[in-house]
């Protein structure tokens, strides 16, 4: 008599975490005292601007996939001043379960510190499930350039599920928490004319500077799919569609040159 074989556990996707900390070097530079990467999450130092350092987040491996689970830390030091991106597009592919992958995103600025989140787009691709989550905590003092762009499927290619909350708080009070949910299993309407009336990418600037309490900026609509809200705060909010990731950088670029530093 043959015995079947036991039922073996699905595969458990990959763990990860990114964690890099900033501190003021005492000479009008920025050190990295911390600066670790693990598995995908290659971490590189680059030049910054000025007294900025700066890091790329370079993929060692294709990743993420379903049952993934990848975290980027980063923390900003009073008076430290960070500038972080990424070498290339994040792809978000299927796994072999079914699982969804999670990508999350943890930014804390100090007293007088500033970081710099500008990575290259998310792209999801047709059969994924992710869930991307960025949280920022900034003290009075700091700022904040943040930039996002999620496109929906490869060229010609329909998308995956996307789920991308964003969550920042200023000095403890909560100054934006939004959702967006795009592909297969979404709610309906993310795809009509109230959603992203046929486009395939979605982007957002984010700019938060004290110096907006004394000039904030207006409100403004920037060509047919872009709009700039100022939010409850010293905040700026970007919002763009765009058909494809070059028109989207564009419009973010601009909005960058004009609110950004």
């Amino acid at each position: 008599m043959t015995c079947p074989p036991p039922d073996l556990p699905p595969p458990a996707g990959l763990r990860a975490t990114a964690r890099i900390r900033a501190a003021a070097d005492g000479r009008g530079g920025t050190a990295l005292p911390l600066l670790a990467g693990e598995g995908p999450l290659a971490l590189r130092r680059t030049r910054g601007r000025g007294a900025e350092a700066g890091v790329v987040l370079v993929g060692a491996m294709s990743a993420p996939l379903g049952g993934d689970h990848l975290t980027v830390e980063a923390t900003a030091g009073p008076g430290a001043h960070l500038a972080l991106g990424s070498a290339a597009a994040t792809l978000a592919l299927p796994g072999r379960g079914g699982e969804p992958a999670h990508y999350d995103v943890r930014l804390t600025l100090e007293d007088g510190a500033s970081v710099r989140w500008l990575p290259e787009p998310l792209v999801s691709v047709r059969g994924s499930d992710l869930r991307v989550r960025t949280e920022a905590r900034l003290a009075p003092t700091a700022r904040l350039l943040l930039r996002e762009e999620q496109v929906l499927g490869r060229a010609g290619e329909a998308p995956g599920l996307l789920r991308s909350r964003l969550a920042v708080a200023r000095g403890g009070r909560p100054l934006l928490d939004q959702e967006l949910a795009c592909g297969p299993g979404a709610p309906g309407g993310w795809d009509g004319p109230a959603g992203l009336a046929g486009h395939r990418a979605i982007g957002q600037l984010l700019v938060v500077d004290p110096a907006f309490e004394a000039a904030p900026p207006a409100a403004a609509v920037l060509g047919e799919y872009a709009a700039v809200t100022p939010l409850a705060g010293p905040a700026v909010l970007v919002t763009a569609l765009a058909p494809d990731a070059l028109r989207l950088r564009e419009l973010l670029d601009g909005a960058c040159r004009t609110y950004g530093w």
